[in-house]
């Protein structure tokens, strides 16, 4: 109820405000698991995916999101809750694990779960190397991947900027990766050329640098 009611409202204020740029929208199935795998660049990426996307689409969210008390806490409550997040502990020791135990369970479900196989947003714009939990949830649900291109969501609130400007965004949904592709190949190489073509995909999407490298967590990173 809470997602529906915050789509009916931020959608036309998105259209409005942004007009986004949108592609591909025929690549999303409208049923099923689905991985919805983007590069990221900005905090508002994972309201700038829902809120163009065909379906619901769940992202993880830092649990102090859906903390807080009064007015304020009630609204940021609210919120988060209406664009689909789902609450994780990202200062347990079992972060990462409990990050996917949460999304293979939304995918065992049936629903779309957006994830960012970077890890952390880009601070110099380029595409780093992908972590292989995306190849993972997609071998081990069984469901496809849906890559994702951003343009322009790190001009709207670039790093260290607290509040959204006006700027020119592009979001383009690429051709599905089946993760049949890649049956009969051992676990390890299956997930890692899974991952890698589906960063193949996302840099065509988003016209991207690459970095041959992890993009590492930076100390305090508020995202």
């Amino acid at each position: 109820m809470l997602y529906r009611a915050g789509s009916m409202l931020l959608k036309p204020v998105t259209q409005i405000l942004y007009r986004p740029t949108i592609s591909g929208v025929d690549n999303v199935p409208r049923e099923g698991g689905v991985i919805i795998a983007s590069n990221h660049l900005s905090f508002i990426d994972s309201f700038a995916i829902p809120l163009v996307a065909p379906r619901k689409v769940s992202f993880l969210a830092k649990s102090e999101y859906f903390t807080g008390s009064g007015p304020i806490g009630l609204l940021r409550r609210s919120f988060f809750a209406g664009v689909g997040a789902i609450p994780v502990d990202r200062n347990s020791s079992r972060a990462a694990q409990d990050s996917l135990d949460l999304a293979l369970e939304v995918l065992r479900d049936g629903r779309a779960f957006g994830i960012y196989p970077e890890g952390t947003r880009s601070r110099d714009g380029r595409l780093y190397r992908g972590r292989t939990g995306v190849g993972w949830l997609a071998l081990t649900a069984g469901v496809p991947v849906v890559p994702v291109g951003l343009r322009g969501t790190d001009q709207i609130q670039p790093v260290g900027v607290s509040w959204p400007r006006l700027a020119k965004v592009s979001v383009a949904f690429g051709p599905p990766i089946h993760p049949e592709t890649y049956a009969g190949m051992p676990a390890g190489k299956a997930r890692r050329e899974l991952t890698d073509d589906v960063m193949d995909a996302i840099a065509t999407l988003s016209g991207q640098e690459r970095a041959d490298t992890y993009n590492e967590v930076p100390t305090l990173d508020p995202s």
